[in-house]
């Protein structure tokens, strides 16, 4: 039997929440000269360089865009894979992004490389936060804020240009 999904946010709101969040972070950031985004691949990937296409269109800000690996569903036993030089990150802005915060477990182990190094600022944005928070960890930006029961699962499906979309499951 195959599960009920319901459409939380389609193509065009989804872009909506993008260049709104791209503005947020600009507002917050804006006396800065260099911003790096960090994208908890696949989607956090995608949607962080989503947001740097807005972001470079409404802003002067330097962007450096970042792919981590993370084992989601095993963090602890992986070790978080970045595609840059940690050390080179010292003293900079950084938002780790990712598409769903459910327990949080994801983007607290997704920020713990940034903790060994120096930085001005470390800063959360996701697409949506289920508010199931187990960990200390809150989002800075968020596109959107959905109360679900611990049964139900969101699914992000950005792979398909025009076609994004965001569903409960």
């Amino acid at each position: 039997m195959e599960a009920t999904r319901s459409l939380v946010l389609n193509s065009q709101q989804i872009d909506q929440k993008i260049i709104r969040m791209a503005w947020e972070m600009y507002e917050n950031n804006f006396s800065e000269t260099e911003i790096v985004i960090v994208g908890i691949r696949e989607n956090g990937f995608i949607l962080a360089q989503r947001i740097g296409k807005v972001l470079s269109e409404i802003s002067s800000i330097k962007l450096k865009m970042l792919d981590l690996s993370i084992d989601k569903k095993n963090p602890v036993e992986q070790q978080v894979i970045l595609n840059f030089p940690i050390d080179d990150l010292k003293g900079k802005v950084i938002i780790v992004m990712d598409d769903v915060l459910n327990s949080g477990k994801t983007l607290l182990y997704g920020i713990k490389p940034f903790l060994n190094i120096p930085v001005k600022r470390l800063q959360t944005a996701v697409l949506v936060d289920r508010r199931h928070n187990r960990y200390p960890v809150k989002s800075d930006y968020t596109g959107l804020s959905l109360a679900t029961t611990l049964r139900e699962h969101i699914s992000v499906e950005l792979d398909k240009p025009g076609q994004e979309a965001v569903y409960l499951v």
